[in-house]
């Protein structure tokens, strides 16, 4: 390939747009159905959330309804926690200098507030 194609290339990456939302929700994989919008917005109201990167999705029998969001375990910059939502669990990886009680206070309120 020629010199002048590979840089064509780089430069055409320069405009591909992050798949992110204000730099903070890492979309690399499927987010549940439901799950997306709550953590926009905890996002968008809470500017001491870092980021927020959903991980693994498992199917699970007790997942229905409104979506739950539950924190669970503190990990090296914040915490992990578990959405449940349409038949399904993913955990997601929560960055944030907040201590559990504000955190789980902060999705609580996204949660009441969407229904």
């Amino acid at each position: 390939m020629p010199l002048a194609s590979i840089f064509k290339c780089a430069s055409d990456l320069s405009n591909v747009r992050l798949r992110k939302l204000q730099g903070k929700l890492k979309i690399e994989h499927s987010i549940i159905d439901g799950v997306r919008e709550v953590l926009e917005r905890l996002i968008q109201e809470n500017p001491a959330i870092r980021s927020v990167i959903p991980g693994v999705i498992r199917p699970v029998r007790d997942a229905r309804g409104e979506v739950k969001v539950r924190v669970t375990v503190p990990v090296t910059n914040g915490w992990k926690a578990i959405a449940l939502s349409a038949g399904a669990r993913q955990e997601l990886f929560i960055s944030t200098a907040l201590s559990k009680p504000d955190l789980e206070q902060a999705i609580h309120r996204v949660l009441v507030s969407k229904a």
